[in-house]
C-alpha cells in the first residue's frame, strides 16, 4: 500500500520534530528565565522599603538590580525571537511574499546573525572564563559579588539564541521553498 505524495506545504515529519523540539526548549526556557523577575522586584521592594522606611540602605541592592535585569533581558533574547518580537523594519516587509520574506530571512541568519551570535560566543567566553579563574570581584558597592556568572550570561545568551536561530533559519528555509510559513500551533506541541 503506497502513501498519498505529501503536498509541497507541507512539512516534513523530521524537519518539524526538530523545529518543536528547539521551539519547545525555548518556550519553556524563556518562561523559566521570567522568574527571575521575581527576585528582582523582591530585593529592589526591600531595598525601598529598608532605604527610605527604616534609613537603612542595603549594600547589595544595587549590584543585585543590574545583574538581574541584564540576566532577565539577555536570557530573554532567544524567547523573544522564538515569539517574533525583535524589532524589524515594516515599512516594505508586508509588501513581500512569503517566499521573498523567507528568503531574506534565511540570507540574514546564515550571513548576519549566526556569525554574530558566533564571534559573540567566542569573545564573551574567554570573559567569563577569565572572570571565573581569577575569582574576579565587582568593584561597584561595597557587597563586591562575584562576577563570574554574570559574566557567564553574555555566552550562554549566545548560545540560547544560536539554538533558536537554527529553528528560525529552518522556518524561513521552508518558507522560501513552500511560499508558507508554519504557525506557532505547528511548532510549539505544549
Amino acid at each position: 500500500m503506497s502513501r498519498a505524495p505529501r503536498t509541497t506545504a507541507e512539512p516534513s515529519p523530521a524537519l518539524l520534530r526538530t523545529i518543536r523540539t528547539i521551539d519547545a526548549f525555548s518556550d519553556w526556557s524563556g518562561k523559566a528565565v521570567a522568574w527571575l523577575t521575581l527576585p528582582l522586584v523582591l530585593g529592589l521592594t526591600y531595598e525601598g522599603f529598608a532605604r527610605y522606611l527604616f534609613n537603612a540602605p542595603t549594600l547589595w541592592a544595587f549590584d543585585l538590580s543590574y545583574m538581574l535585569y541584564a540576566a532577565v533581558f539577555m536570557l530573554g533574547a532567544h524567547y523573544t525571537l522564538l515569539k517574533g518580537a525583535h524589532i524589524r523594519t515594516d515599512m516594505l516587509w508586508d509588501r513581500f511574499s512569503v517566499r521573498t520574506k523567507g528568503r531574506i530571512d534565511a540570507v540574514a541568519y546564515l550571513f548576519f546573525f549566526f556569525p554574530a551570535m558566533i564571534l559573540l560566543f567566542y569573545a564573551s567566553v574567554d570573559e567569563a572564563w577569565n572572570s571565573w579563574r581569577m575569582g574576579e570581584l565587582s568593584e561597584q558597592t561595597a557587597w563586591r559579588p562575584i562576577l563570574w556568572p554574570f559574566k557567564a550570561i553574555v555566552p550562554l545568551t549566545a548560545l540560547l539564541l544560536l539554538i533558536q536561530g537554527f529553528s528560525e533559519l529552518l522556518k524561513s528555509l521552508y518558507a522560501a521553498r513552500t511560499g508558507r510559513f508554519l504557525t506557532t500551533a505547528e511548532t510549539i506541541q505544549i
